[in-house]
């Protein structure tokens, strides 16, 4: 099956500028409302928990789901070690970037000497 573009250059204009508003709009409203008034405290203990539930979201569906079949899978156990190093890691130092690095380092180590 052959796709072909049959754009012409104005649908590609029309298409970066739609492009464009939908990355901007959602990151510009925030700010400029926020901007101008206070947050509320209980906001902002709530923010707190956004980064750790997405990055426990991103590395469970990695670590404990095949991606194929959505099937339960426990047989990662270099990644399950990696993600035990992590998890006290992140919460001694409180840093994702040190976390992040944490865990490549420990995957890359780990599947190394674990088959």
């Amino acid at each position: 099956m052959s796709a072909v573009n049959t754009w012409n250059s104005t649908q590609h204009f029309w298409l970066i500028i739609l492009g464009f508003c939908v990355a901007f709009v959602p990151r510009f409203l925030p700010l400029m409302l926020f901007t101008k008034r206070a947050i509320p405290e209980w906001f902002n203990e709530w923010m707190k928990f956004v980064p750790v539930s997405l990055f426990t979201a991103l590395v469970v569906k990695d670590v404990f789901i095949d991606s194929a079949s959505y099937a339960l899978i426990l047989n990662h156990f270099s990644e399950m070690l990696a993600a035990v190093v992590v998890v006290i890691i992140a919460y001694r130092t409180r840093s994702m970037a040190l976390s992040v690095i944490t865990g490549l380092v420990a995957v890359f180590l780990l599947s190394m000497f674990i088959a």
